[in-house]
């Protein structure tokens, strides 16, 4: 991040804490969405404003194929039209909100530092898979044995919690006990996913490149932040934001939230309405 951006960032970071737009302040460091209130959360452009979403990089480092989605450059930042922003969120969240009543799955990928944990909450709270360390290459593309090996996950930590190996010496069990570590570390966020996610939502288009590379390769809708240095035309939903300011992930992730739990509500509400 160049500097002109870092300071705008800051400062819209502090005016956040200032104005008290957390919503459980206690988790901000850490599980930030645990206890987070999506029921009160709208799109709205003065939110995104005291949150930096408007914030993009140096003019010199614009992708010129966001033009359309900046407002102005300002003291040689970019600075993104928020009514885009807000127009292409609710695009996204539309989209959303129909797959998750359709009881298909999203994929949340966040691996840049300033987005991963985040990304981790959010996904545990919605209970989504999610990817917040390196991307494995062949997680789209060659599903098949990564299946495999979530498969063995999966079996491996319900047989530890079963003592089916307690049978092993102290040494094999330590072995096993460190080779799911592993794979929990690797694999964790997708362990549940049985099959390709219906889309994908992605917090950062340069870090999570190969993710989206992928998820084109194998026609997998992709729903992205766009910052102005990046290249958003092969993004089914780009929503033009700052993707390097915490205050602006919270805010954009937020809204994402909000679109997956009203898309549970309306897969709810229409098993509630089958005749038994």
């Amino acid at each position: 991040m160049n500097k002109q951006k870092e300071s705008a960032v800051k400062q819209a970071e502090k005016s956040e804490s200032e104005n008290g737009q957390s919503q459980n302040p206690k988790n901000v460091g850490g599980d930030y969405f645990a206890d987070f209130d999506f029921g009160k959360v709208k799109v709205d452009m003065r939110e995104m404003l005291k949150s930096g979403v408007h914030f993009g990089h140096q003019k010199a480092r614009k992708n010129p194929k966001m033009g359309e989605y900046i407002f102005t450059t300002k003291s040689g930042i970019n600075i993104i039209d928020l009514e885009k922003s807000a127009q292409k969120m609710e695009e996204a969240s539309q989209f959303i909100s129909k797959i998750i009543s359709e009881g298909q799955e999203l994929l949340l990928v966040g691996t840049k530092k300033q987005s991963k944990k985040l990304v981790k909450s959010l996904a545990r709270r919605l209970v989504l898979p999610f990817v917040t360390e390196r991307w494995l290459g062949g997680t789209f593309t060659n599903f098949k044995n990564i299946s495999t090996r979530t498969k063995f996950l999966r079996d491996g930590e319900e047989k530890m919690k079963k003592g089916e190996f307690s049978q092993y010496t102290k040494f094999e069990q330590m072995k096993i006990s460190e080779e799911l570590k592993k794979l929990e570390e690797k694999m964790g966020g997708i362990k549940t996913m049985t099959k390709l996610p219906m889309a994908i939502f992605v917090a950062s288009l340069v870090e999570d490149n190969l993710a989206v590379q992928e998820a084109i390769r194998k026609n997998i809708p992709i729903i992205a932040l766009a910052d102005t240095n990046v290249d958003p035309s092969e993004i089914d939903y780009p929503i033009p934001a700052n993707d390097d300011a915490v205050s602006s992930l919270k805010t954009m992730l937020a809204y994402i939230g909000k679109a997956v739990e009203e898309g549970k509500s309306l897969q709810a509400k229409a098993k509630s309405e089958i005749p038994k």
